[in-house]
Order: C-alpha cells, then sequence, then structure tokens
C-alpha cells in the first residue's frame, strides 16, 4: 500500500518496505518502518512506532494496537542467529503503552495496558498479560492470565472474559472505521 500523508511515518529500511493492506486504520503520529506486514482491518491508534529494521514485525487481521505502543524485533546474534521476529496473530489486543519486542502472540492474544512483552516471550491463543505487567522469556498457555514483574500465572480465564476481549477486537475494528472517516482518510 501506497500511503502518502504528511501526518505519519511509512519508510522503507535496508530495502524492505512496510505492507499496510488498504483496509487498516493507520492513525495520525505513527512511525512504520522496515519490514513490517500488516493485515486487513488493523487499527494502529495514535503516535505507535512499529520498527522493523533489524528483523520482520508481522501483525494479523483485526488486531489493534492501542496508542502510545512500542513494537520492535530483536536482531540476530552468534547465540541466535535468527533472532527474535515479532509475530503477532490475528484478533489480538495490545492496550495503551505496551511495548512488544521479538516476542510470538498468536491468534486472540492480549497484552494489557503499558505491559512489556520481552524478546522470545510466546503468548498463546486467549492468553492474557495484565496491564502493567513484564514478561520476559515465558510462555503463556492458551486462556492464562499472567501478572505481575516479573509475570507469574495467576488463574485461567472464563468464557466470559474470553467473550469480552473478542468483544473489544469487533469494536476496535468498527472505532477505527469511524476515526479513519472523521480523519477524512476512508471514504
Amino acid at each position: 500500500m501506497t500511503m502518502n500523508r504528511t501526518d505519519i511515518t511509512v519508510a522503507a529500511f535496508n530495502g524492505k518496505a512496510p505492507r499496510i493492506h488498504s483496509s487498516a486504520f493507520i492513525a495520525p503520529g505513527c512511525r512504520i518502518i522496515g519490514d513490517v506486514e500488516i493485515g486487513p482491518d488493523v487499527s494502529i491508534w495514535y503516535n505507535c512506532v512499529i520498527r522493523a529494521d533489524v528483523n520482520r514485525v508481522v501483525i494479523g487481521a483485526r488486531t489493534n494496537v492501542q496508542d502510545g505502543t512500542v513494537i520492535h524485533c530483536d536482531s540476530p546474534k552468534p547465540s541466535r542467529p535468527e533472532g527474535y521476529a515479532t509475530l503477532i496473530g490475528e484478533d489480538v489486543l495490545i492496550g495503551h503503552m505496551a511495548m512488544v519486542h521479538g516476542s510470538t502472540l498468536e491468534d486472540r492474544a492480549f497484552v494489557g495496558l503499558g505491559a512489556i512483552v520481552m524478546d522470545g516471550s510466546y503468548i498463546e491463543s486467549d492468553g492474557m498479560l495484565a496491564a502493567g505487567a513484564q514478561l520476559t522469556g515465558k510462555r503463556i498457555g492458551a486462556r492464562q492470565l499472567w501478572m505481575g514483574r516479573p509475570a507469574k500465572y495467576l488463574r485461567d480465564l472464563d468464557d466470559e472474559t474470553i467473550a469480552a476481549n473478542q468483544a473489544g477486537v469487533k469494536g476496535y475494528v468498527i472505532n477505527g472505521r469511524l476515526h479513519a472517516e472523521a480523519l477524512g482518510l476512508k471514504g
């Protein structure tokens, strides 16, 4: 997708340019650099930074990355020649001011406000990292809630919480369209 907007930065780095689906909402103030792939109906909210200069970042359909979030990846090293890409599945919720670095978030994962997900971490489907938590190199199982710094298992999530998270995903898809329309970016 080619974007000719002065309120965001979408830039190639080292010969790799971001690939952004035409239905994605990219809010003013965002910076998207390098080997980034953004899927359909994704919303990247105000003042987010997604920088894939040393590895790749993939963001799946209908995922939302809320205001002020930073997403980066980890470069190759002698001990890990492939480094850590950041791979974010479909229908993922990433709260305001979160940091996701060199990690994998499966479909329907949830990262709370201000949480940090560090190199080699993995959040399985419907897994949740609570607001303000820090996950470093660990794996959150499907339907598990972890919290704290460092993050530790708290409990399994019930069906009501899972349903509420998915309602949030649907709401962000609609809200992204409304913001795009209000800003004159679509239509």
